[in-house]
C-alpha cells in the first residue's frame, strides 16, 4: 500500500479499513446501509468533499437520481463540546419549523460505530456562495450592496426567531453566556497548544475585565459569514440557506455581529487568515461599520461595545485555528495544506485581537 493510499479519506468497503494507519472518513459500505435505512437513494455512492471548512468535513453523496450531503467532525479524539453534529442537526431542524433559512434535515446518525463520530445527511441545495469572487448573477455594484444588505438582514431575522415555535428555547443556557465563552476558551486553549502564546492569556484576561451586559437572549449562529451562507441562482440577492450551526447556541446576539465584522474584508481592513470573503473589498459591498449600522436599525441593539464582541470573535479563533496546527503537527491531518500556515497565522490574529483592546 503507498503512502497515498494510507492517506486516503475515503474507502470502498469496510474490509479495507484494515489496511489504513488511521481511521477513514467515509465508509462507503456503511453510509451506503445507513442510508438504505433511511430510504434515502438506491444503488452504489459517488461522492467528493465540498465546502471550505477546515475543521468538520462534508461530502456531496450521489446515489441514484438523489443527491444530498453529509455532514461529520473530523476524526477522533475531539476536545469538549466541539464538532457536535447532532446540536447542529437540532437547530436547522427546529428553524424549518418558523422558516428560517436552513437546509432540511434527513436523518441523524448518533452511532460512532458508523463513522467513529454522530453524524448527519441534509438536503443539496443548488445555490451560490461567495468566497475570493462574486458570484455572476449579482456581480454589480448594486449587486454586491444587495448581497451584503441581505447577509445583515438575515442575521437580524435569525436573532428575532420565536424561539419557543422553533422548540429551541432549552437549547443553550443564555445566563452567563459571554462569561462562559471567556472561561471555556480560556481553558480549551491550554489543551490544544503545545506552543508558547502569551497573548492568549492577556486577552483573556482583557475580555474578562471589560465583559459588557448582555442586551437580549437570541439563537448565536456562532459562524456567521458569506461563506457560511447560500445565495439562490437566480434573481437579486436572495438568502436560500445559512450552513454550518455545529457552534449555535441561546446567548448574546452581538457575539454573531462582532465575528461577522472582525472577520469581513473591506478596503480598510487588514488581511489575516481570518478573512475567508476577499471579494467584499470591491466596490458596493457594504463596509464593516455600514454592516453594523443596518444590524443595529435592524434589532434596535446598542453596538457601541462592538470592539469588545470583535476581539472575543479573533481570540476565539485563535484557539480553533490552533487546535488545527497541534493536530497536524502531531500528524492527524495527513495531506492537510492549510494547516502549516497557522504556525504564524494564529500570532497574527491575536495580534489583531489586540489591537482591538486599547
Amino acid at each position: 500500500m503507498t503512502c497515498a493510499e494510507m492517506d486516503s479519506e475515503v474507502v470502498a468497503t469496510l474490509a479495507d479499513a484494515a489496511g489504513f494507519t488511521m481511521p477513514p472518513l467515509l465508509v462507503l459500505d456503511r453510509v451506503a446501509a445507513f442510508l438504505d435505512e433511511h430510504g434515502i437513494g438506491e444503488g452504489e455512492i459517488a461522492w467528493r468533499r465540498i465546502g471550505d471548512g477546515q475543521s468538520n468535513i462534508t461530502y456531496l453523496i450521489d446515489r441514484g437520481d438523489t443527491r444530498v450531503v453529509l455532514r461529520r467532525g473530523p476524526r477522533p479524539p475531539l476536545p469538549k463540546s466541539t464538532h457536535d453534529m447532532i446540536r447542529e442537526a437540532t437547530v436547522q431542524q427546529g428553524l424549518g419549523r418558523v422558516g428560517t433559512p436552513a437546509p432540511n434535515i434527513l436523518a441523524v446518525c448518533t452511532d460512532p460505530a458508523v463513522l467513529g463520530v454522530p453524524f448527519y445527511v441534509m438536503e443539496y441545495l443548488d445555490g451560490a456562495i461567495l468566497l475570493d469572487e462574486t458570484p455572476a448573477m449579482f456581480d454589480s455594484p448594486a449587486g454586491r450592496r444587495g448581497a451584503s444588505e441581505a447577509l445583515v438582514d438575515t442575521l437580524v431575522e435569525i436573532h428575532t426567531v420565536d424561539l419557543e415555535r422553533a422548540g429551541l428555547s432549552g437549547f443553550g443556557r443564555p445566563d452567563g453566556y459571554l462569561e462562559r465563552q471567556v472561561k471555556t476558551f480560556t481553558g480549551l486553549a491550554t489543551q490544544v497548544s503545545q506552543r508558547e502564546l502569551p497573548l492568549v492569556a492577556e486577552i483573556g484576561a482583557w475580555l474578562e475585565r471589560h465583559r459588557p451586559a448582555t442586551q437580549r437572549t437570541a439563537l448565536v449562529h456562532g459562524d456567521y459569514r458569506f461563506g457560511n451562507v447560500m445565495f439562490r441562482p437566480e434573481g437579486p440577492p436572495s438568502v436560500l440557506a445559512v450552513l454550518d450551526w455545529e457552534m449555535a447556541t441561546l446567548g448574546d446576539p452581538l457575539a454573531d455581529l462582532g465575528y461577522l465584522t472582525a472577520t469581513y474584508s473591506d478596503p480598510a481592513s487588514p488581511r489575516t487568515v481570518m478573512e475567508l470573503t476577499s471579494a467584499t473589498r470591491e466596490p458596493g459591498y457594504l463596509t464593516r461599520d455600514q454592516l453594523a449600522e443596518r444590524y443595529a436599525s435592524g434589532t434596535g441593539l446598542d453596538i457601541s461595545d462592538l470592539r469588545w464582541y470583535q476581539a472575543l470573535a479573533l481570540w476565539k479563533a485563535s484557539v480553533f485555528l490552533e487546535a488545527i496546527y497541534t493536530r497536524w503537527c502531531r500528524g492527524e491531518r495527513p495531506g492537510d495544506t492549510f494547516a502549516h500556515t497557522l504556525e504564524l497565522a494564529v500570532p497574527e490574529v491575536l495580534e489583531q485581537a489586540q489591537k482591538l483592546t486599547r
